[in-house]
């Protein structure tokens, strides 16, 4: 449904919308603030506190509010949630995805309004939210494709001294609750979200505070014509949050983000044992070998996986190791596409990278560019940053730091951010162990002509994912298991696995008759 103030029924009217003048030349379509309750056991509920939503291009621009969660509210969910789980768990796989499929029809078309808000509350270019909301509904369809997998069982026939016929078969947790980053919400959360309750579980959907419309907007259509209690969505100020986590009535957190925030997920959820699926950051590593293909094709690809979303994804490239022989047309290569950047508001036309998220980020981003300026690296920096109205967003140039010192910050913490270090190798063994030497083990690529290679070489990558001349969430197979290694997080989201993730394994075990056990010791 297009955003606004929703009615007494839970609806959202559509605003009214005005043109407003960014920069010398360009306009962004804009409303009246966008506001947004809490849904929770089929209902909408409105809060007296409620959390300021701030556009990053233009800091003192608000574009909406969010409703903020009191601790009881938590609680509230959480109960609507156990009190849904028994009738939907009930049903069969088959049964829950047609009621999956059928709570999803239309979503599109309210696609050009999700990407309109997602955009000026997060800071990407249009493209990339309409992408955003879009790779959600492919996720959930391909999660319902997997509904004939999802109670396959496995029998074990009686065998020499185990007298008994074993089924092994699978059963949900439970309450999960699904807690997604500012990035990429919206299609982050259909990694998890549609394979949670195709097992059959009940879900709470924790959008991000500082980015929280778009997402409960979408999710909350969802929601809707599903039963009550089976999909619920609480934002708020994580002071008040910790009951969607150490709750003993929830099962499961699965949590996308800063390495940091995992951290103190795991902690709040040892509280209760409960389980977690942790998809954290990384500092993911490309090798260019001296074989690469560096045409139009494949650079452009590369760039991508750098740069998308300024920056801002966790399984974006974000430390180059080339060949030394080919540093210079690699470096050249990346720079005449950043001679194309324009910098300005995400909606505005013409404009190819919108702002960080977030200033502190754009001061940490900043601060380690400085830092490899002062050891001596050298530093391009490219595009020109806005003015006027967005003078004070959150921009900044997008940079090559070429040859730094290993140690450098820019090198070992994930930049999250339009820059990246290209550093030279002399021979395999020497790319593979610098690739290795991370904290972080998410995302790899090797670029290579050669098909071998990049199969030795990717076989001895420490991490959970990768490519092969290509690298991105642009380029993510999303069929396939994806997470992290090391403290890029534990567990794996989409296909089967993902589905398995929200399971737990159950054996039943019968007594085999006396013509079973001789079969069985003959």
């Amino acid at each position: 449904m297009p955003p606004g103030t929703p009615d007494d029924e839970g609806r959202h009217e559509r605003p009214k919308t005005r043109e407003v003048a960014i920069g010398m030349t360009d306009t962004v379509s804009t409303t009246a603030p966008v506001t947004t309750g809490l849904y929770i056991g089929g209902q909408v509920r409105s809060t007296a506190d409620t959390l300021e939503v701030v556009d990053p291009a233009r800091p003192g621009v608000v574009v909406g509010s969010a409703a903020a969660a009191t601790t009881e509210d938590v609680a509230d969910a959480v109960a609507a949630a156990k009190g849904a789980y028994p009738a939907w768990s009930a049903l069969s796989a088959q049964e829950r995805a047609a009621r999956m499929a059928a709570a999803i029809e239309g979503i599109a078309d309210d696609r050009d309004e999700d990407a309109r808000v997602l955009s000026l509350e997060n800071g990407k270019i249009r493209t990339e939210a309409w992408v955003d909301a879009l790779v959600f509904e492919i996720r959930w369809q391909l999660a319902l494709s997997l509904a004939d997998e999802v109670e396959q069982t496995k029998v074990l026939p009686p065998a020499p001294g185990i007298p008994v016929q074993t089924t092994v078969a699978h059963q949900p947790l439970g309450v999960v609750t699904v807690i997604v980053p500012f990035n990429w919400p919206i299609a982050i959360l259909a990694a998890s979200l549609p394979h949670a309750l195709l097992a059959g579980n009940t879900a709470i959907v924790k959008p991000p505070p500082s980015a929280p419309l778009a997402t409960t907007r979408l999710v909350q259509r969802v929601a809707e014509k599903l039963p009550p209690g089976v999909l619920n969505v609480v934002t708020g100020r994580d002071s008040e949050m910790a009951g969607l986590i150490d709750d003993p009535d929830v099962a499961k957190v699965c949590f996308t983000g800063s390495v940091n925030g995992g951290k103190r997920i795991m902690e709040m959820a040892a509280r209760s044992l409960t389980r977690v699926t942790l998809e954290l950051g990384g500092n993911d590593p490309a090798i260019i070998r001296e074989d690469a293909v560096l045409d139009d094709d494949h650079l452009d690809r590369l760039f991508g996986a750098i740069y998308d979303s300024t920056g801002q994804i966790c399984m974006n490239a974000k430390r180059l190791y080339v060949h030394r022989s080919r540093k210079d047309e690699l470096v050249d290569g990346l720079a005449r596409r950043l001679e194309q950047v324009v910098l300005g508001h995400g909606l505005a036309e013409g404009t190819t990278m919108g702002p960080l998220h977030q200033a502190a980020q754009k001061a940490f981003v900043a601060e380690i560019i400085e830092e490899a300026k002062a050891a001596g690296a050298t530093v391009l920096e490219f595009g020109e940053l806005p003015d006027g109205e967005l003078a004070g967003g959150n921009f900044l140039r997008p940079a090559i730091v070429v040859d730094p010192d290993p140690s450098l910050r820019v090198v070992t913490q994930e930049q999250f951010g339009p820059v990246v270090p290209v550093i030279p190798f002399d021979d395999d063994a020497e790319a593979v162990r610098l690739a290795n030497d991370s904290w972080g083990g998410l995302c790899a690529s090797v670029w290579t002509a050669d098909d071998d290679s990049a199969n030795r070489l990717g076989s001895q990558l420490e991490c959970g994912y990768v490519w092969v001349n290509d690298h991105g969430a642009a380029r993510l197979d999303l069929r396939a298991p994806f997470g992290g290694m090391k403290q890029s997080g534990m567990g794996r989201e989409q296909g089967i696995e993902g589905v398995r993730a929200f399971q737990d394994t159950r054996s039943i075990a019968h007594a085999a008759d006396e013509t079973e056990q001789a079969g069985a010791s003959a």
